[in-house]
């Protein structure tokens, strides 16, 4: 009886031994199939290490009191008091404020791209089609100097076009760059003019890869233009839309600094100001490294979390997801 289950134990390590063999050799052979795939990612894998995940290591000075003579690793922890402060300080707590907001404002235009994609497609000339699409595209490929330089003009009480309208209709001019009221209406529509043209791109190739049969079939069941939007075009580019808004979930915080910095005037900071530019203010300005360290590492929390729960979500429901 021993001597069974002694030779019992030998197969079955035998068994396990052939197996990691076979795995060792089918591996060696994938990377010798792939190895020129593999040698030209050396790179793009090197870049990240270097400069996305090493990096990450300075992140730890959130959670220490930064000396800059003593160094990341050799100045004191401090625990959660940065982010204690983040959410006790009142202007901090304005600033989040601002941000949540616009980014709540930013998810409200994120269809308009997709919007203006289904018009442009149901246009039947070709010419008037390329040149509104030219025209939609331009403000994607000005720096947001120029737009705010424009924007600005545009509003000026003395010369601006809309405060000649407004004054033409028996109305007083209006100083909107000035206003606490305007400067949120005012960062939200800049960005839908410059963004919603390269926008487009993508959907208008999505379209471009419906199966024109399944527009043929819909006219024979009788379904007229808005039907075959609803029951061919939409479901088509679901998935499109679904990828695009998750990416653009994981940044739900990070609303960018350019974008709002060159608006901004003492006059409107109040309701202006978000994370980005506070972090310019207080972290480089006024040299609090760890605060604002603490702040970041706050964002990209934030948008990590609302990216995996968007992903299940959109798994759940839809059947799309990014992994």
């Amino acid at each position: 009886m021993k001597s069974t289950v002694v030779q019992q134990n030998l197969s079955t390590e035998q068994n396990i031994t052939i197996k990691e063999k076979s795995r060792i050799r089918q591996t060696l052979s994938i990377l010798n199939k792939y190895k020129t795939l593999y040698f030209i990612s050396i790179p793009g894998i090197l870049y990240f290490l270097i400069f996305k995940y090493v990096p990450l290591m300075g992140s730890v000075i959130a959670f220490k009191d930064y000396n800059i003579f003593a160094g990341i690793w050799d100045s004191a922890w401090v625990g959660l008091k940065h982010f204690q402060t983040l959410f006790e300080n009142p202007d901090s707590i304005r600033v989040l404020k601002n941000t949540l907001l616009l980014s709540f404002y930013d998810i409200l235009i994120f269809p308009a791209p997709l919007i203006l994609a289904l018009l442009l497609n149901e246009l039947r000339l070709v010419l008037y089609k390329r040149f509104i699409q030219t025209i939609v595209y331009m403000p994607h490929f000005l720096s947001w100097v120029i737009i705010s330089g424009l924007f600005i003009g545009i509003l000026s009480p003395t010369t601006g076009i809309v405060n000649k309208f407004i004054e033409w209709l028996g109305h007083e001019s209006i100083y909107f760059m000035g206003s606490e009221d305007f400067i949120r209406p005012i960062l939200v529509l800049t960005y839908l003019w410059q963004s919603v043209g390269w926008g487009t791109i993508i959907y208008l190739a999505a379209l471009a890869g419906v199966n024109p049969e399944l527009y043929e079939a819909a006219k024979v069941d009788g379904a007229n233009r808005l039907q075959q939007i609803l029951n061919v075009t939409l479901p088509a580019i679901l998935p499109t839309f679904s990828i695009l808004f998750l990416l653009h979930i994981g940044h739900f915080l990070d609303f960018g600094f350019e974008r709002v910095y060159v608006f901004l005037n003492p006059l409107n900071q109040a309701n202006g100001d978000i994370l980005d530019t506070y972090i310019y203010e207080v972290g480089l300005r006024n040299a609090q490294y760890s605060f604002t360290t603490a702040i970041g590492l706050f964002k990209s929390v934030v948008g990590l979390v609302l990216l995996v729960l968007a992903n299940f979500v959109s798994k759940r429901v839809s059947g799309n997801s990014l992994y």
